[in-house]
Formats: structure tokens, C-alpha cells, sequence
């Protein structure tokens, strides 16, 4: 049986109850019947993956391993992963590194095989993977109820990423735009319309900034290591898509309305 997280209603009293409970419902999440044969899987076999071809050759951990960086989707394109794990990140024209979604080039700076290195072998590789991979599958289980409370999770879990990265804030703005999941959490939260997205870049991070002095107080992207920063930045767009949604709804019950008062005249 699958299990499902409860969120409430959704919005933001769904993630006030998400970040109450969160925590015992993700570990029920990693206790379920395959969630745990893939973990205890994971544990038991990854040590001994040596290579690419290694963990190609064993559908079960590529597969958990494609699903802790939201890359399961992947997972019969093994030459295509073959050359992201076996990229050299110091290479700037290497596959992972030219990549959008910079998903990929965690997915083979977390292996290290373009370096040379085995790091499936170090202690505590397997636990910080399906550690990963629970919190992902946990996102997508919550996603089913409501879609905006997974965008949430996922912006704090990659917002505690970026913001402890050595880039300049403009690369990371830049990250944050490019990022599908992202851009949506923040273009809530700053009431940005869908043209936007249509705008020259440049002028696209320009206004991002801009609407992160107005909206968050400042637009460095380190300031969303506090976690007051992630939680007010999500809580905003939480609310903001609330009201947008109250909205769509009040201009359909009104047509519907309007579309029936007419067929009774």
C-alpha cells in the first residue's frame, strides 16, 4: 500500500502542518514495503560499485541512484548517463558541465568517476544517496495532493544547496531562473505573470533582484541560509497562489452564473 502524506487542506496551513509532522510522516514514507527493499538494497550492493558501467549494470541502484537528484526519468538512457558520470567536472565543455539542469553534474560530482575516484566506497555514501532519495519520493507523494506544497519542499531542500555554493550571487540567480521548480516558487511569491519568461535574459535577472530587495528585504541568494528567509519566501508564495487560485475560481462561478441567468431569460 502506497503511502500518501497528509497536508490538510494545502496551502499555507498544509505546509504549517508539513513542517510539524514532516518528519515522522517521511520516515513512514522510508519504511514502506519497497522503499525499503530499494534502500536496504542500496546499502547492502553500492560499495561495491566501482565504476559507471558498474552501477549501470544493476537497474536497482541506478535507479534509486537517478531518483535521489529527481533524474529517474533517465534511467533507460544508460549511454547518456554514462557520459554524465564519466564527465570531468573541471572540464567546462564536458557534458555535465554544459547541461541547464545542473541536477546532472551533482549527479557525477556525488559518484566522482570523471575524477578518477570510487566514492560509492567512502563510509556514509549510501545513507546521504537513499537519505536523497526518500526526500525526493517523499516531495513527489506530497506533489499528489497538491502541487504547489511539493514546489515548497523542493525549494527549501535546493534553496540550502544553492545558497552555500561558492558561485557569485549572479551565477546563482541565474541557477535560480534557469530552474523549472525554482522559478516557479519565486515567480509566486514575487507576483511575476508568465511573460517574464519572455523577456531577454538579462532583463529577466535584473528584475529578479529587484524583486528580491522589494519582496525578501535583500537579493543575495546566501541570505536563504536562514531558514526564516526560505520560510517567508515560501509562505509568500503559498499565499499569493492562494489568492490566485480564489480568484480563477470566483471569474468561473461568475461566468457559469452569467451563462445561467441567460438560459432562463
Amino acid at each position: 500500500m502506497t503511502i500518501l502524506p497528509f497536508t490538510g487542506g494545502g496551502g499555507v496551513a498544509g505546509w504549517s502542518l508539513l513542517s510539524r509532522t514532516g518528519d515522522r510522516q517521511r520516515q513512514m514514507v522510508a519504511q514502506e514495503g519497497q522503499i525499503r527493499q530499494a534502500s536496504q538494497h542500496y546499502r547492502d550492493r553500492i560499495a561495491s560499485v566501482g565504476s559507471a558501467d558498474d552501477l549501470l549494470s544493476d537497474y536497482k541502484l541506478l535507479k534509486l541512484s537517478l531518483g535521489a537528484f529527481g533524474l529517474e526519468a533517465d534511467v533507460g538512457n544508460k549511454a547518456f548517463i554514462r557520459k554524465i558520470l564519466e564527465s570531468d567536472l573541471d572540464d567546462d565543455k564536458s557534458l555535465a558541465n554544459r547541461l541547464a539542469d545542473k541536477s546532472y553534474r551533482k549527479l557525477a560530482e556525488a559518484f566522482g568517476f570523471g575524477a578518477g575516484g570510487q566514492r560509492p566506497q567512502e563510509k556514509g555514501f549510501a545513507d546521504r544517496i537513499v537519505s536523497k532519495f526518500v526526500e525526493r519520493e517523499f516531495e513527489a507523494r506530497v506533489g499528489e495532493s497538491d502541487g504547489n506544497l511539493r514546489l515548497a519542499l523542493s525549494a527549501r531542500r535546493e534553496l540550502a544547496e544553492l545558497s552555500a555554493s561558492p558561485s557569485s550571487n549572479d551565477t546563482k540567480w541565474f541557477e535560480i531562473i534557469g530552474n523549472t521548480r525554482l522559478r516557479k516558487v519565486f515567480e509566486g511569491a514575487f507576483g511575476f505573470s508568465s511573460s517574464y519568461a519572455k523577456m531577454p535574459i538579462d532583463r529577466q535577472h535584473a528584475e529578479f533582484k529587484a524583486a528580491a530587495r522589494r519582496v525578501m528585504g535583500t537579493d543575495s541568494v546566501a541570505a536563504f541560509s536562514d531558514k526564516a528567509q526560505v520560510e517567508k519566501l515560501v509562505r509568500t508564495f503559498l499565499a499569493r497562489s492562494a489568492v490566485r487560485l480564489d480568484s480563477s475560481s470566483n471569474r468561473y462561478s461568475t461566468a457559469l452564473t452569467l451563462l445561467g441567468s441567460s438560459r432562463l431569460r
